[in-house]
């Protein structure tokens, strides 16, 4: 809805010699042309939509105040172009006087068209002013261009504002509704207390933009152009982000609406694992101390009742349908089961490691003793003696792990001696040797003597 850019510059010159005629001729075509644009961007103004608009529109702040100052400033704008209007007809009824004028017509002329001829005011109190004809374009062109940038400023806020927070509010409202289909009110729901502070703050904004666009107006900086500048929108984009944050947390409840009955199952099944787990664990803890001596073995808890009663919780708010409360709750519980569930399996792992020991021990001795027998060598007395002996620690309860490994260790190494010396007699070397080796058991805490080949004897 724009009008005319700014009357064109102005065609007289400074004061200088008399015109002849074909000057005088010239200069008034100049002027009636200038006179035309001035008419056509002055109907602009008269008729543009924002103009229409300030005049009956209810208006506050400092769109009231500039608004009241560029209704007169336009009424003296017309004045101005009225003065400019007769001026220019009383020269160009000076210069239709005579075909060739004279020199002292001529004269009067020139002097109306560079001269400060033009009278304007001088009625009711008021001070007249004197303007040359150039001096008269140059302070229209300044009231034009101030009063047609406020009207472009308050236009373009009015065309760009009220639209969208008005489409906006519609995506509130289909918003709401959704949330409250899924309990999510004011006083009940954090997101239902935003969404009422989003209603009021669109409501608040469109009466203030209505009523007051200017306040809604960033000029662009270093711009003279009328209407340089855009809207402010910054309170309109902090509503929609807002509302789209309250929008995620309802598509969010709808989803806990679609799943819970899954994911209930999948947090019963969760929680009942860890609580198997922990059993095994409490079981495997009577089994360790039963069967082992001598070893620390960590407390195992009992199942966690607070999750349990936060599952009959959960189960209690689907049943009622409050998927607003169901959302967060079972969002930590899947957390904090997988939690304790992961608790479970660390508590087993460290209650058997005892178990896990011995069963090594075990292996070890057993491997052994299949290689010795490989070599023919399982019939020895010594060696057989020392495998009795480790193989009952073994498998005696209480088993005193660190004895245990010790009497391995002591069977390993006569194994290996045996070895080498059936392997240098064969290929006439001496006796191999085993390097020294730590056993599982010494974790515990046994304190040996080491033998010469840094194994603990």
């Amino acid at each position: 809805m724009g009008a005319t850019g700014p009357f064109p510059d102005p065609s007289g010159t400074s004061p200088g010699p008399v015109f002849d005629r074909d000057e005088a001729d010239r200069a008034l075509a100049r002027l009636h042309a200038e006179h035309e644009a001035i008419e056509t961007s002055l109907l602009s103004l008269q008729d543009h939509a924002g103009r229409r608009l300030l005049e009956g529109a209810e208006l506050a702040g400092v769109t009231r105040s500039r608004w009241a100052a560029t209704e007169q400033s336009i009424t003296v704008l017309w004045t101005y172009y009225d003065a400019y209007t007769k001026a220019l007809d009383e020269a160009a009824a000076l210069r239709a006087r005579r075909r060739w004028p004279t020199r002292d017509d001529l004269a009067e002329l020139t002097e109306r068209l560079r001269g400060p001829s033009v009278t304007v005011g001088g009625t009711g109190g008021r001070l007249a002013e004197h303007f040359t004809l150039a001096q008269l374009v140059d302070r229209m062109n300044e009231l034009y261009a101030a009063s047609l940038d406020m009207i472009v400023a308050a236009d373009a806020v009015w065309s760009a504002l009220p639209a969208r927070i008005d489409l906006l509010a519609a995506e509130l409202r289909r918003t709401r509704s959704l949330a409250h289909s899924v309990g999510v009110r004011p006083g009940e729901h954090p997101a239902g207390d935003d969404l009422a502070e989003i209603t009021d703050e669109l409501t608040a904004l469109r009466a203030e933009v209505v009523s007051d666009p200017l306040a809604y107006w960033r000029p662009a900086q270093g711009s003279s152009a009328p209407g340089g500048g855009t809207p402010d929108t910054r309170r309109y984009d902090r509503a929609a982000r807002a509302l789209e944050d309250v929008r995620r947390e309802i598509e969010a409840v709808l989803e806990v609406r679609k799943d819970s009955e899954e994911r209930l199952l999948r947090l019963r099944d969760v929680i009942s694992r860890a609580d198997r787990t922990l059993t095994e664990a409490r079981a495997a803890r009577g089994e360790v101390l039963a069967k082992i001596a001598a070893t620390e073995v960590p407390a195992v808890s009992g199942p966690s009742s607070v999750l349990h009663e936060r599952l009959s919780t959960a189960a209690e708010y689907r049943r009622n349908a409050q998927w607003h409360r169901l959302s967060p709750l079972l969002e930590a519980l899947e957390r904090d089961a997988e939690d304790e569930l992961l608790r479970a399996r660390e508590s087993l792992t460290a209650v058997t490691a005892p178990l896990a020991v011995r069963a090594e021990l075990r292996g070890r001795l057993d491997a052994y003793r299949a290689k010795v027998a490989r070599l023919g060598l399982a019939e020895d007395p010594l060696l057989a003696e020392r495998y009795d002996a480790a193989r009952r620690m073994l498998w005696s309860a209480p088993c005193d792990l660190r004895v245990a490994e010790q009497a391995v260790l002591r069977y390993q190494h006569l194994a290996a001696d045996l070895a080498g010396q059936a392997r240098g007699q064969a290929t006439g070397q001496g006796p191999g040797q085993v390097p020294g080796q730590r056993g599982p058991a010494e974790q515990y805490g046994h304190d040996g003597e080491r033998d010469g080949r840094g194994q603990r004897g």
